[in-house]
């Protein structure tokens, strides 16, 4: 069953569909999708572009804006950023932002248009901890402007949760290993297998250092901790599109938790082939955390959804909820449970408390803090890019640039 998980899950837009998507926006003057975009790709003026025929010049708009703009555009909850704010909803439903920009970056590949370019070198090296999509992100925009940037990876790939989180039918590897390739053509170097336990080191060799490491561990529930039949989100995604769907489930599966982790997990399992998948999530439907888009591809894979109930008690493989609102129980019995509750960071093994890294964007001396760590925003890939265009901005201004 690897097969359905290796394929992409949603198709791309044709050159006529394209088109005919991007003619049914306003041309508002005001922009509210603009507006709404957390990492400010302007989408009002790239659909503007594709209307008139001018790919080219859509592609430079994205690119310039989001250099991870062929990412954003697959896995980006556009619903609640951009497509929320299309003025279009007040008619019949909003531009599909998402696949029109994901046209535009398609065309960029296949055209192979090389829109971003690198000032020369102005004498300043930047360390940058983790390859995530803050990493990534804030090295390529600080290559641009001349600064020397490298890369430290504890994994032997690049990309972080971009490779080894995000399911293959959502965003596929060929994807981040172009995004990365683009990246690396600025200048930036990366240095795979190479975890930094200190950055004490990096503060003297470099002349400003940026921890951009993600949360990239899964929590587990106090009731559960030490069972062997238990395992999180996390370590399932990874193991699943590291061997690329080609893993053992048993059967049955419960996963607990309602995010987006979440539906990546119950899609990720009907696409194995697993043929009893139940989630059962603490928020009720109305407060759901997920993106309607992984919420729809769960719902469309038959996975049986139970909103409201908290887990409070194990039974051997059998679980039992209690309702939040209405005195019930639920037991639920399976052969693999699967957590998908909550991520942290192990930024403790840099020196630093995650909570003192979170006090400021500049946080000791020249360190600065990016992406999943640092304060406000929500933990998602397009909020990763906006949190790496304003830290690229501190350290120029620290470091004395424009």
């Amino acid at each position: 069953m690897s097969e359905k998980y290796m394929k992409e899950y949603e198709a791309g837009y044709t050159p006529k569909l394209v088109m005919e998507e991007a003619s049914r926006c306003l041309l508002c003057h005001d922009a509210p999708c603009s507006k709404a975009c957390p990492a400010g790709t302007d989408p009002a003026k790239f659909i503007r572009s594709v209307r008139f025929r001018n790919v080219k010049g859509a592609a430079e708009t994205v690119r310039i804006n989001n250099i991870l703009g062929a990412i954003c555009a697959r896995v980006c909850p556009t619903e609640r950023y951009c497509q929320q704010g299309c003025s279009r909803s007040g008619i019949d439903k909003p531009i599909d932002i998402g696949r029109i920009q994901r046209y535009v970056t398609d065309s960029e590949d296949a055209f192979k248009m090389n829109i971003l370019e690198t000032k020369p070198l102005n004498g300043k090296k930047v360390a940058v901890i983790g390859s995530g999509p803050a990493g990534l992100s804030v090295a390529g925009i600080l290559a641009q402007d001349g600064y020397k940037v490298t890369i430290f990876e504890k994994e032997a790939k690049a990309g972080g949760y971009l490779r080894y989180g995000i399911p293959e039918y959502r965003l596929p590897t060929e994807v981040v290993d172009k995004e990365i390739k683009r990246i690396q053509k600025l200048g930036v170097e990366i240095l795979l297998n190479s975890p930094v336990e200190d950055v004490e080191k990096l503060k003297k060799e470099y002349d400003a250092v940026i921890v951009a490491v993600g949360h990239s561990k899964g929590k587990v529930l106090p009731l559960f901790a030490g069972k062997r039949f238990v395992k999180t989100a996390v370590d399932f995604l990874h193991e699943a599109k590291r061997r690329k769907g080609n893993i053992k489930v048993p059967e049955n599966v419960l996963v607990i938790g309602g995010g987006d982790v979440a539906m990546d997990t119950v899609t990720t399992l009907r696409l194995l082939g697993v043929k009893q998948v139940t989630d059962v999530v603490y928020e009720t439907f109305d407060e759901f955390k997920a993106s309607k888009k992984e919420l729809q591809n769960a719902q469309e894979q038959n996975v049986s959804i139970i909103d409201g109930f908290v887990p409070v008690a194990l039974k051997g493989k059998k679980v039992v909820f209690q309702h939040r609102f209405v005195p019930s129980k639920l037991e639920v019995k399976a052969d693999l449970i699967i957590l998908a509750v909550g991520q942290y960071t192990e930024a403790g093994l840099l020196g630093f408390e995650v909570n003192k890294l979170q006090e400021a964007t500049n946080a000791k001396g020249n360190v600065f803090v990016c992406g999943d760590i640092a304060p406000g925003g929500e933990k998602t890939v397009v909020y990763a890019v906006r949190s790496a265009k304003e830290v690229a901005y501190a350290v120029k201004k620290y470091l004395g640039g424009k």
